[in-house]
């Protein structure tokens, strides 16, 4: 087996062939319905128009040829609000736990900056992921608002949707 320094990992544009791999990646998140406020019962072509909307750049983490996440980068706003930029991260489970939402981080935080975006906000962390917000707040992310009960979670009920906001 490679060492993990051996081992081919990279970030890249999705690619209209990737839409099999995300869709197995997206799907089953939207359909647990815990950390995304999408409908749950949305189609595979729903959810992959979502993901690929006009408004958003999407990359893919490839480990030896495998898509194991996927993320999409967007402007938060239009006109005034356009130079702060937000983004949208999904792993499958396979990828947990081994540094791929991390990297992606890294890699949207440098996107952006690229893109002439001087801050990064997410308008909806639900609270009760506790995984995204330790990584955002490890990240330098700051809460700077609460939005009391604003999820319904599918086993917690009402849950607490966080805006968090750092400067790139």
């Amino acid at each position: 087996m490679p060492s993990p320094s051996e081992t081919k990992r990279f970030i890249r544009p999705a690619l209209p062939q990737d839409a099999t791999a995300i869709a197995a990646i997206i799907l089953p998140v939207i359909r647990a319905g815990e950390t995304y406020a999408l409908d749950r019962a949305m189609s595979e072509e729903e959810a992959l128009t979502y993901w690929f909307g006009a408004d958003k750049a999407v990359f893919v983490f490839e480990e030896e040829g495998i898509v194991l996440g996927t993320y999409y980068l967007r402007a938060n706003q239009a006109g005034g609000g356009n130079h702060v930029a937000n983004a949208g991260y999904m792993t499958g489970p396979a990828a947990r736990g081994r540094g791929v939402a991390r990297a992606m981080a890294s890699h949207s935080f440098d996107e952006a900056r690229a893109r002439g975006f001087a801050a990064m906000q997410f308008n909806f962390v639900v609270a009760s992921n506790e995984a995204a917000v330790h990584l955002w707040t490890a990240l330098g992310f700051a809460t700077v608002g609460r939005v009391p009960g604003a999820f319904r979670h599918p086993h917690l009920g009402p849950v607490d949707a966080l805006v968090m906001h750092r400067p790139l």
